[in-house]
């Protein structure tokens, strides 16, 4: 009997890992070093393979939770793997976009601020995680990241989109300052959670 429920639970953990949701949390991930590679591309036509991947990788995003719920085929691996396929799609393209120049100066600050939250709210997750403690994610931190992948989208963009329509690359910078305040703003619900129980411990 011992034997027989070993095996049931690993299949049903075979299940998961290669449930669809799943799949297309792999496919996230796998869409990081492809976007990538894209930035070593010459030409307006490298700008509109990187955003199509980009925007591909980003539809994900929503389609992996949403059939997760749909089908009840939530797991423990894509709960943990989720935002860890967000935050390397964002810091990678983020580190590109300062590598080929389309965000420099002061920009550069609104992009700091914006991975230097996501290093902090994972720490904070991390630890709180340990403590039984869940911080659930807010309706102003979804429209955060929303924000923070349109901002992404249009510098993706950058010259290819600003030859057909003048001024794609400033909204670009634009969002990616709201995004950056809507960041310190929404990761001060995790710090003060934090702080608060890391007080009490």
């Amino acid at each position: 009997m011992v034997t027989e429920s070993m095996t049931s639970s690993s299949t049903h953990a075979r299940g998961h890992a290669t449930s669809l949701p799943n799949m297309l949390t792999y496919g996230r991930i796998a869409a990081v070093p492809l976007i990538v590679a894209c930035f070593y591309l010459d030409g307006h036509l490298a700008n509109w393979l990187t955003l199509a991947i980009f925007i591909a990788a980003s539809v994900t995003d929503f389609l992996d939770g949403y059939l997760a719920r749909a089908w009840q085929q939530q797991s423990a691996l894509g709960r943990m793997l989720d935002p860890i396929a967000d935050k390397l799609l964002v810091a990678a393209a983020l580190m590109m976009l300062v590598y080929v120049g389309t965000v420099g100066g002061w920009s550069l600050i609104a992009a700091i601020i914006i991975l230097s939250r996501e290093i902090l709210v994972s720490g904070l997750r991390e630890f709180l995680a340990e403590l039984r403690v869940s911080v659930p994610v807010s309706t102003l931190a979804k429209w955060k990241t929303t924000l923070q992948m349109v901002s992404i989208g249009f510098l993706l963009a950058g010259a290819a989109g600003d030859a057909i329509i003048p001024g794609v690359t400033l909204v670009g910078l634009t969002l990616l300052w709201l995004s950056a305040i809507l960041t310190l703003y929404t990761g001060w619900d995790y710090f003060r959670a934090g702080i608060r129980h890391a007080m009490d411990g």
